[in-house]
């Protein structure tokens, strides 16, 4: 422990340092073979703790959900400097080298339209929709949390350090800031498209996509912790989860009506529907993205142009193809392969997904730029009170907020994995409340970033 302790503080000592000079941030693991066992000892670690039915464990997961502890400990790895998302490398000659980790892309490009296929295959379509408007109120709510939040946030932080949330020309930290906005109401492609509109410095780009990994994980981290509370605040709340307890108890008989011990014939063919989907949609994009892309360079108006930005993005048409081939598979015969497991299939990838997000989490990071995360945290702060407060309102059940929230600031990537811990089910609920995002990111984003304009000049 001695040498954990000795790596956590010497990162904080150089935190502290000139941020402009680079350092070899190379960590003890960094071939992908052992950080991804080691990510599978920690998950393995936690299902087995979790499956203790008395003393500490049984009571520490009471508390705390086995979802937050697959994140939270790849997270503590990251802080201790055992495995890294991405580092320095300095040679003898003084030659720095980045470097980064494969795992993330894989389990997001493989792992998670694989586990969407599996939990999508049995789903009812139709009682998802009907699971009513209150879904798509918490969404929107959530976009608004995201338009006021930035405005108000920078307003709050002007009167004790204007610095932060000053600076001018293309290093205006408004045109920074609505980066977020682009990444936290639609994905990639939106943030993308708010850093060529506004024209924000790009060579402290790298600033607000680091606040953006802390603020936005942080409040991934509190959403899973809720999760294990849902019952709770769902009293609190007076919330009416008829809909979706009937969506999962509809799902629970279907299963169990079909449940039987998988051959090793399922489990292959349950792989092959799963991973030949996947392929089919990373084909399909591998055409689509470019054709679009093409398609909305082509566009005269600006505006516009910028609107349609994310139909440019291979992510967005292999996530999308995934989920309609699966919702078109539920229609079919292949649906009963829930019965020899799909879902649970579907959870293992979605666990390998969170630990690989979790280790990009570096604790320690927090305290770096501690302006900027002030805004950020403000900012996320004002989107949770609006949330829990419509949520109030309307009645409206803690799954609802979770996913239309991270609909929103994590997107296809993580609010299927939020949706999925109430039930494996509900996965496809996050993935079509995603698409709503990469729909009007830009657009709400522009709005933000007017607002936030106004309010730095203000300020």
């Amino acid at each position: 422990m001695r040498c954990f302790y000795f790596v956590f503080c010497t990162k904080l000592i150089l935190q502290q340092m000139d941020t402009a000079k680079i350092i070899d941030t190379t960590p003890i693991f960094t071939n992908d073979t052992i950080v991804f066992g080691l990510l599978m000892l920690a998950l393995g670690f936690i299902f087995y703790t979790e499956s203790k039915t008395s003393g500490f464990w049984h009571k520490f997961y009471k508390i705390i959900p086995s979802l937050f502890m697959a994140y939270m400990i790849p997270a503590l790895l990251t802080t201790l400097g055992i495995i890294a998302p991405e580092w320095n490398t300095i040679s003898t000659t003084g030659e720095v080298s980045k470097h980064s980790t494969n795992l993330y892309y894989v389990s997001s490009r493989f792992l998670l339209p694989a586990a969407l296929v599996l939990m999508t295959l049995s789903i009812d379509i139709k009682a998802v929709f009907n699971l009513g408007w209150r879904a798509l109120v918490m969404f929107f709510t959530g976009t608004i949390g995201i338009v006021i939040g930035g405005p108000i946030a920078i307003l709050l932080i002007s009167i004790f350090s204007p610095e932060t949330v000053g600076g001018v020309g293309p290093d205006a930290v408004w045109r920074g800031l609505s980066t977020l906005a682009g990444s936290w109401i639609g994905g990639g492609a939106n943030q993308t498209a708010m850093l060529e509109i506004y024209g924000f410095n790009q060579a402290r780009y790298g600033t607000m996509v680091f606040v953006d990994i802390v603020v936005a994980n942080l409040w991934m981290a509190i959403l899973l912790i809720g999760i294990g509370k849902s019952d709770k605040i769902n009293k609190w709340l007076n919330a009416d989860t008829t809909a979706i307890e009937s969506l999962k108890n509809k799902m629970s008989t279907f299963t169990e009506s079909v449940k039987r011990n998988p051959s090793l014939s399922d489990i292959m063919i349950m792989l092959a529907i799963a991973f030949g989907t996947v392929s089919f949609a990373h084909f399909s994009s591998g055409y689509l993205a470019p054709y679009f892309e093409n398609f909305v360079a082509n566009i005269e108006s600006p505006t516009t142009r910028n609107i349609f930005t994310f139909l440019g993005s291979s992510f967005f048409w292999m996530i999308s193809i995934a989920t309609i081939v699966a919702v078109l598979l539920s229609f079919t015969k292949a649906k009963n392969y829930e019965g020899a497991g799909a879902s649970k299939f579907g959870s293992v990838f979605i666990y390998i997904l969170v630990a690989s997000i979790g280790m990009k989490m570096d604790l320690t990071m927090i305290l770096d730029n501690t302006g900027l995360i002030a805004v950020g945290i403000i900012w996320m702060t004002i989107h949770a009170v609006l949330l829990i407060a419509v949520a109030k309102l309307i009645k409206a059940p803690y799954f609802f907020l979770a996913v239309g929230s991270q609909a929103n600031v994590g997107g296809a990537a993580s609010a299927p994995i939020v949706a999925a811990a109430f039930h494996p089910s509900l996965a496809t609920v996050g993935v079509l409340l995603a698409v709503f995002g990469y729909a009007i990111g830009t657009i709400a984003a522009i709005a933000c970033t007017i607002l936030m304009e106004m309010a730095a000049t203000m300020g």
